[in-house]
């Protein structure tokens, strides 16, 4: 892409001196973390990623460079012993401080891996909805609780397909917890497609945004009064991911407040939540804010 092109220049004008740097960290191979199965933990002592450092801010998850990686095994349970995943996707879900008996909605959920997170917290007695429109990604996510999910557990594990604003029009006040990982530009995609960069506009952004306040206008219906929500993308722009929330602080007025986001290791606060930069911290992007639906 050269910098003449329209997504340059448009970011170009967003981010000023720092574009060129964040420009060149879009391109490069992210880090990740293994992160390990709780009902599955490896029964090898030699595991390539049991070499690398447990990161002390992330429990469980140990440290992949971009030029060591290593694959999931199963072990005698059948269950797969680690996942991959990008560090910040962890504390994403982890910032929704998942409580035993929870009853959870991952609006959003494929691929899976912050829903593991969450499955993992609820208890004996908590059960979660995974959810994605995509039939295609349905599969995927179907096949990664099967993996790495014991049986038991799977009997309070749902996947289903509705289109997320559904939850907010026909279970109001459901959810102790509801998570939206919110379909988005995913500026670091499109930079490896060339079919994505000759379609991208800002109108795209534009677009996605008007989506993405109808589905956190549904979480926001969705969940229980005293109820957590955490918003998030795997985009750049301001107006997927700060603009979106304060729509909706807008809005609901006294309704929602606020929470303080957990700033983790590499992560930088934005004016509503928190942001986890390439270019400053090796992985991401992604951006998230926390929300609260207060008593009534």
């Amino acid at each position: 892409m050269n910098t003449d092109h329209p997504f340059y220049r448009h970011f170009e004008k967003v981010y000023g001196s720092r574009w060129a740097g964040l420009f060149a960290a879009l391109q490069t191979r992210e880090q990740q973390v293994a992160r390990v199965n709780a009902w599955s933990p490896s029964d090898k002592s030699t595991k390539s990623w049991s070499q690398f450092p447990e990161k002390s801010e992330l429990p469980g998850c140990h440290w992949l460079t971009p030029a060591h990686g290593c694959q999931p095994e199963r072990n005698s349970d059948e269950l797969l012993d680690i996942y991959i995943m990008d560090p910040a996707s962890v504390m994403v879900a982890r910032a929704l401080d998942v409580q035993p008996g929870d009853r959870l909605l991952d609006m959003c959920a494929a691929p899976g891996g912050k829903s593991l997170v969450m499955i993992e917290s609820f208890g004996d007695e908590g059960e979660i909805f995974c959810n994605d429109l995509s039939p295609e990604r349905r599969e995927r996510l179907k096949k990664v609780i099967q993996q790495y999910v014991p049986r038991e557990v799977r009997n309070r594990v749902w996947v289903t397909g509705k289109d997320g604003v559904q939850f907010g029009l026909k279970e109001p006040g459901s959810f102790d917890r509801v998570l939206l990982d919110a379909p988005c530009s995913g500026e670091r995609h499109i930079l490896e497609n060339q079919a994505a960069q000759d379609e991208w506009s800002p109108r795209r952004t534009e677009h996605l945004a008007a989506r993405q306040y109808s589905l956190l206008a549904a979480a926001f219906l969705a969940v229980k009064a005293g109820g957590r929500i955490v918003y998030s993308t795997c985009s750049i722009s301001p107006a997927e991911n700060d603009d979106v929330v304060r729509k909706l602080l807008k809005k609901k007025k006294s309704a929602v407040k606020l929470l303080e986001a957990p700033l983790g290791v590499g992560g930088e606060r934005t004016e509503l939540g928190v942001a986890y930069m390439p270019d400053q911290c090796g992985f991401g992007p992604l951006y998230f804010a926390v929300i609260e639906k207060v008593e009534e």
